[in-house]
């Protein structure tokens, strides 16, 4: 593990300014921890603390630990990272959630390897100490490994955690990322917008504590999974819409064969169509399959050019720079 000593001259080369991103909700038993471990790993760094609309002291013990407290009314873990990347300046993002779950001392190892191999992305990809099995619940690490293999399968990635909270951004990638999901769904987000502009990313392991007695997670197992994988369904759909739109012409076009089918063979055998329904069903069947099949030829034009737009936006930001 690196510390302090090693993680500075790095920084000082590249003239880096930091940011540490916390989106929060009614975590008051951990933020102020949250805050305190940062502002020792990290001292340079300004750190943030959005206020999701929390009933408890959250904002208070956050402002009470040394962060810049700002608040968010729209629900929503999506709608306060869209906030953060709009309204924040700086080089290096850090993204973490105040639970004080995550590993802050491994922050100096996924800086360095951020800056070593100029990536746009880092992602500390969760790992539950021996001694500690409960911090990541099998209910939670089962979806969380289903989802992912979902979106390795939909975009070809090879990937370790997709829906960690732990992240370290590029100002370029923060500043060209639109952020549209809302909730937990964003993780999804993030790593879809890497896949479709191929971004260099890397993933390293880091530890995954649990939540002290008293705090609870925001994360529901099967309400957000079902979240999570209906945006990674959609954003497969508007990344490669011709790949999508063409296996549902292949599955109407399947259908459409196997009923046709056996009215073909009695009309070869006997000249007639005694099942004229069914032959009607099976040609507009076809016919919505050529139409999907043409609707995925026009729709992945439109996504080449917005993927263009996104990638133009992104090249808009300058690199960061080490020292000549």
């Amino acid at each position: 593990m690196l510390d302090n000593q090693s993680l500075s001259p790095t920084i000082s080369r590249t003239h880096c300014s930091l940011a540490v991103l916390v989106p929060c909700r009614n975590e008051g038993l951990t933020i102020a921890q949250v805050v305190k471990e940062f502002r020792s790993t990290l001292p340079d760094a300004e750190i943030y603390v959005y206020d999701n609309r929390s009933t408890d002291d959250t904002a208070s013990q956050a402002q009470a630990a040394g962060a810049i407290v700002r608040y968010e009314p729209l629900p929503g873990k999506g709608n306060v990272v869209r906030r953060m990347f709009a309204d924040i300046e700086a080089d290096i993002y850090v993204l973490v959630d105040g639970d004080n779950t995550y590993e802050v001392d491994a922050i100096p190892q996924l800086i360095n390897k951020f800056l070593t191999h100029n990536l746009d992305m880092v992602v500390g990809a969760r790992r539950s100490a021996e001694n500690d099995q409960q911090a990541y619940r099998l209910g939670h690490r089962s979806g969380n490994l289903f989802l992912t293999g979902v979106v390795k399968f939909l975009f070809g990635a090879q990937l370790k955690d997709m829906l960690s909270g732990y992240r370290v951004f590029s100002r370029r990638f923060v500043k060209s990322f639109p952020a549209i999901s809302s909730g937990f769904e964003i993780e999804t987000e993030l790593t879809v917008h890497t896949l479709e502009l191929k971004l260099p990313f890397a993933e390293e392991y880091t530890l995954y504590g649990s939540r002290p007695p008293g705090s609870e997670s925001k994360l529901k197992t099967f309400t957000d999974g079902w979240r999570v994988l209906g945006t990674a369904i959609l954003l497969f759909k508007e990344v490669r819409p011709f790949l999508f739109f063409s296996i549902i012409s292949i599955i109407l076009g399947l259908i459409s064969l196997g009923l046709s089918l056996p009215v073909l063979t009695t009309y070869l055998s006997t000249g007639l169509v005694p099942r004229f329904p069914t032959a009607i069903l099976a040609a507009s069947i076809m016919l919505l399959a050529f139409l999907s099949f043409t609707c995925g030829l026009i729709l992945d034009s439109v996504a080449r050019g917005r993927r263009e737009v996104k990638r133009m936006a992104y090249l808009s930001y300058p690199v960061i720079r080490s020292r000549s």
